[in-house]
């Protein structure tokens, strides 16, 4: 869909307009007329000053606004059926195209759960993946500060402007994120934190991952609507368990009786996740998210490549022509780009080769 980046902030910025109508939008195949009239509308509603001070506040406080058009929006993000109009960056956008695991929990978190989230938050950046979650207190932070500590990549979702690092004691924390990392937000430059913000936060998490993995989380963690949120849009669900009459594990407990994978080892997480994905970034090694992928070995085309048309496939009909899970598909796409064989041109998947 060849929209200006004007068009999408007037789309994220008119009255009555959310999400669900952004993502039909990204997913048309083409600019009906029906659309060119609603996109039209939505201009006309949002004066062009109100446009330019957006653009202006990102200019001013060096954030990178990405769109659906703009070709570093991630791919798999864009595919949710919710996707953000506008998607907010401080640090390097480049990492949010690399493969990502999320790391959730408990906000009040025990010294075991804070322990568990460092280990396996290292661990998966060890195995070559960035490892994503909400900056919030306790088991989100331990996964952040673990990834740093190793050298690793780390993505912090927000439910704030990034301006408005929530909470206040993880500014610092913030800080290093954007050096060693990204900060993302689809609020605005300036949005307070807002109970009802987390929510949306919490879809953006699920929806950069190929998984989540959630650690020490009660019965009425918000850490569980990332873990429903990630299992609705294809993703991989996992929990690390607790001992049995721990409420502080009973959200992780009732996952896995739901069908969650018990995590014991990251080669739980590990063996979920597609072998030639895996395999690649443990031969890539720690800076996996940074080098060029080998070809492939054998010669042989990949089955995806035939399922291309001419100028460009859109992530949704792939899905549907391949047979493949959402998670399974964007790791596929993933390794294809690395090889050089596909590119991504506004949202649509092209063969170079």
């Amino acid at each position: 869909m060849d929209l200006t980046v004007e068009d999408w902030i007037a789309l994220a910025l008119a009255e009555g307009v959310g999400p669900m109508r952004w993502g039909h939008v990204l997913r048309a195949e083409a600019m009906t007329e029906p659309i060119r009239a609603w996109i039209g509308s939505a201009r006309a509603s949002v004066p062009d000053a109100r446009i330019r001070s957006v653009l202006d506040s990102c200019a001013e406080r060096d954030i990178v606004l990405l769109t659906p058009g703009d070709d570093r929006y991630p791919a798999v993000l864009a595919m949710i059926p919710d996707p953000p109009a506008l998607l907010f960056v401080r640090g390097d956008p480049g990492v949010l195209g690399c493969p990502q695991i999320a790391v959730v929990g408990a906000r009040r978190a025990s010294r075991r759960g804070l322990a568990d989230a460092a280990w396996i938050a290292s661990e998966l950046s060890a195995a070559g993946f960035v490892v994503t979650s909400g900056l919030a207190l306790g088991i989100d932070g331990a996964a952040h500060e673990a990834v740093l500590a190793v050298g690793g990549l780390t993505v912090g979702v927000l439910g704030s402007g990034l301006d408005r690092i929530h909470p206040r004691r993880h500014h610092d924390l913030a800080h290093r994120i954007c050096r060693d990392g990204a900060l993302v937000s689809e609020f605005l430059p300036a949005t307070a934190p807002a109970p009802q913000h987390f929510p949306r936060r919490n879809r953006i998490i699920a929806g950069l991952a190929l998984g989540v993995v959630v650690v020490e989380a009660s019965e009425r963690s918000g850490s569980l609507i990332t873990a429903r949120l990630a299992a609705e849009q294809g993703r991989e669900v996992f929990a690390l368990p607790t001992t049995a009459r721990d409420p502080g594990g009973a959200g992780c407990h009732r996952l896995i009786r739901d069908g969650a994978r018990l995590v014991a080892a990251v080669g739980d997480i590990l063996e979920e996740l597609p072998s030639e994905l895996t395999a690649s970034l443990a031969a890539a090694g720690p800076e996996a998210p940074h080098i060029e992928a080998a070809a492939s070995q054998d010669g042989r085309e990949d089955p995806l490549l035939g399922l291309l048309d001419a100028d460009g496939t859109v992530f949704d009909a792939l899905l549907q022509r391949s047979g493949l899970d959402a998670a399974t598909l964007n790791a596929r796409l993933f390794e294809l780009e690395l090889d050089g064989r596909i590119a991504r041109e506004r949202q649509r998947w092209i063969r170079l080769q």
